[in-house]
């Protein structure tokens, strides 16, 4: 094929076992001129002042490449940042889903509301959802809500205050707390 023959645009296959020729260069027929002897000598300060010059460009060139990266990395954390955001207030609301699971299943729900349920959290849990069942625990204001109170029993109430049912299960997103369980506490 000439280049007479080849049309920008048009799609040239060569068949898989066509060796496909090396493309020619010309060959350069101009004279290159010589170039003239630089002068040894700064008498005249002419190559100090280009040395400053180069000196004060590469300084401004990395300054701009630093300030770049520095961009660069600023936008790459605020981009995260709102994809995590977003995924955070998409898992708080769906918790009352949850909690609906929850009620149906603590109120006779059958299989279904079971595999639903389960196949919700399990695909959240992937993600980085954790469910905080504290019963039987120490009771923690971070991870719990006291919303009621029953009187201790006496030698069980030496470790503090202890979560004695859940009323309402709280989450984590990722290892942070993002909703406390709701607890009755004793002691």
């Amino acid at each position: 094929m000439s280049n007479a023959d080849f049309q920008p645009g048009a799609a040239q296959a060569a068949p898989d076992d066509a060796e496909v020729p090396e493309p020619s260069v010309p060959e350069l027929t101009a004279e290159v001129e010589p170039v003239p002897d630089l002068p040894l000598s700064d008498e005249g300060g002419e190559l100090t002042e280009i040395a400053r010059q180069r000196d004060a460009y590469l300084d401004a060139l990395r300054r701009v490449q630093a300030e770049f990266d520095n961009y660069r990395k600023r936008v790459d954390r605020q981009y995260r940042d709102t994809v995590e955001l977003a995924a955070t207030s998409l898992v708080k609301k769906l918790l009352p889903v949850l909690d609906t699971a929850d009620l149906a299943l603590a109120h006779g729900g059958g299989e279904d509301v079971k595999q639903l349920a389960a196949a919700l959290f399990d695909t959240l849990a992937k993600e980085g959802l954790e469910r905080i069942d504290p019963e039987g625990q120490p009771f923690d204001p971070e991870h719990h809500e006291a919303v009621a109170h029953e009187p201790g029993t006496g030698e069980a109430d030496e470790g503090g205050p202890q979560v004695s049912e859940v009323l309402r299960a709280g989450y984590r997103w990722k290892g942070r707390a993002l909703r406390p369980a709701m607890v009755t506490v004793r002691g």
